[in-house]
């Protein structure tokens, strides 16, 4: 029986036959030029669908899996990390850089939490979101780790989720810099990625040890 490939980034389809991929596309912001490629690509390799994902990916849908090499190879792009138990492609509006209600530059932050997060493994799914004002466009209150832009600079948020036991996360702190809000967040991935269980999601793990004990331990 077929099965997701996840070396070749390829998704299992409905038929279970056919696959899809996604390149990474940091931050959902890509040329005209990539968009062109993805299209032509789709249609060399006779794909059934583009699929723009809830997670700012474009999805070339249902490739045949002798055809995954060549269509990588074609587009030049890495694979977004879409399953597995890593941190998946980043959520990011935005903010200052494009829209009118922007309060903070969430592209600048998010582009860089991409850079240095995206696909690291993690013990189960890590998904993060980053918004420019409290719109939350970029679904901040619902991920494992999101950031909203305020008048005093970066709020965040810990502990989200979207997903079959949906979640509002909780605030942990606010008016960071750009700066001070990578710091964070690599404190926060690295003490979650040392001491959670297998399996169990940012919110689960926070609940465990109870909010309070990790704000300490973040903040202190």
């Amino acid at each position: 029986m077929k099965k997701d490939i996840l070396e070749k980034g390829a998704i299992l389809q409905r038929d279970k036959e056919t696959y899809a991929v996604a390149p990474h596309i940091p931050g959902g912001i890509c040329s005209s030029d990539t968009l062109r490629k993805i299209a032509d690509i789709s249609d060399k390799y006779k794909a059934a669908a583009i699929k723009i994902t809830g997670a700012q990916r474009i999805a070339i849908v249902g490739l045949k899996e002798e055809d995954l090499d060549n269509v990588w190879k074609d587009l030049g792009l890495e694979p977004g990390a879409a399953v597995g138990m890593c941190v998946r492609s980043i959520k990011v509006c935005p903010g200052t850089t494009f829209c009118k209600r922007g309060l903070q530059d969430s592209v600048n932050l998010g582009l860089a939490l991409d850079n240095a997060y995206h696909g690291l493994s993690t013990p189960a799914k890590f998904k993060i979101g980053v918004s420019g004002c409290p719109n939350s466009c970029g679904e901040s209150w619902l991920k494992d780790l999101g950031f909203i832009g305020t008048g005093k600079g970066f709020k965040v948020i810990v502990g989200g989720d979207a997903g079959r036991t949906p979640r509002i996360g909780t605030e942990l702190v606010d008016g960071l810099t750009i700066e001070q809000s990578r710091d964070m967040a690599e404190k926060i991935i690295n003490y979650y990625r040392t001491h959670a269980d297998k399996g169990e999601r940012m919110g689960a793990f926070i609940e465990r040890i109870g909010f309070e004990e990790f704000k300490k331990i973040m903040l202190g």
